[in-house]
C-alpha cells in the first residue's frame, strides 16, 4: 500500500510550520495524541498490519507546540532537564560554555520553531506488547536493538513503514540529531514542509522570544539549520 498525495494547504504557513498554530492537527482517535489528520489512515493501515505481526504499534508522541518546545529547551540549558550524550547517557559534566549546552542540546531536542513535531507529520512509536506488565517505554535506542522489547518494532518498520508513506529521518548519525528508530515521519507532508521551513521562517519565529542562549543560537543559526533541521534522511534515500 502507497500513500497518496495529502493537502499541504495549511501546514505550510509559518506559523504552522513553526509550531505556533494547531489549525493543521486534529486529536488522534482514543488518544490525546495530535497529528494532520492526513495521517490518520495510513497510521491505522500500518498499525494493522503490524498487529497482524503480532506487533501492538502504538504512538506516544506527536504534536508539539512551539511553548512546549521551547520548554523543553529552556530546561535542559538551565540544568532542570538531564543533558544526554552522543550515547544516549546523561552528560557529565555538563557543558560549561552556551556553545557547548546548544550542540548538546540539539543532539536529542529540536530548536523551538524546528521541531519536525509541530507539523503533527512525525511521531514517536513503541510496540506496547514488547513491554513487560507495568513497564514505560524510554525511547532508548536500546529498547530497539535485536534484543530489546522493541526489537521485533525495529525489523519491521525497516521492511514496511516505507509501504504506507512513513519513513525514519533520523535513521544515522550525519553529525546531527542522534538516531531515533522510533521517530517516524509521514513523507507526502513531512518532505514539503521541510522545504517550506526555510532559515528565514525560523529566524523569523525567534524574534522576541525567552529562548536561553539566545544570542548564541542566532549567531549560530545558519549552522544549525544545516546540520540540525535539514541534515535528515529522506524517504526512499
Amino acid at each position: 500500500m502507497s500513500a497518496g498525495p495529502a493537502n499541504t494547504s495549511e501546514l505550510l504557513h509559518a506559523q504552522a510550520l513553526t509550531g505556533r498554530c494547531t489549525k493543521h492537527v486534529q486529536a488522534l482517535a482514543g488518544t490525546k495524541l495530535r497529528l494532520h489528520p492526513a495521517v490518520f489512515a495510513p497510521l491505522a493501515a500500518m498499525s494493522a498490519a503490524a498487529a497482524a505481526e503480532g506487533i501492538a504499534l502504538e504512538p506516544v508522541s506527536g504534536f508539539r507546540d512551539f511553548d512546549h518546545q521551547l520548554s523543553i529547551w529552556n530546561a535542559k540549558f538551565r540544568g532542570e532537564r538531564v543533558l544526554l550524550g552522543r550515547d544516549g547517557e546523561a552528560l557529565q559534566p555538563r557543558p560549561q560554555t552556551e556553545a557547548g549546552l546548544i550542540e548538546a542540546i540539539l543532539l536529542w531536542s529540536a530548536l523551538p520553531g524546528a521541531s519536525r513535531h509541530h507539523w503533527g507529520t512525525d511521531l514517536d512509536v513503541i510496540d506496547r506488547a514488547g513491554l513487560a506488565p507495568g513497564a514505560q517505554p524510554q525511547l532508548l535506542r536500546a529498547e530497539f536493538a535485536i534484543d530489546g522489547p522493541f526489537g521485533k518494532l525495529e525489523a519491521w518498520l525497516s521492511a514496511h513503514s516505507e509501504e504506507f508513506g512513513f519513513y525514519r529521518p533520523y535513521d544515522r548519525d550525519r553529525g546531527g540529531v542522534q538516531p531515533e528508530p522510533w521517530h517516524l515521519s509521514f513523507a507526502p507532508l513531512a518532505q514539503p514542509a521541510l522545504e517550506a521551513l526555510t532559515l528565514k521562517v525560523l529566524q523569523a519565529a525567534l524574534v522576541g522570544v525567552d529562548l536561553a542562549g539566545a544570542g548564541t543560537v542566532l549567531e549560530q543559526l545558519p549552522d544549525i539549520y544545516e546540520r540540525f533541521v535539514r541534515g535528515v534522511a529522506r524517504a526512499g534515500g
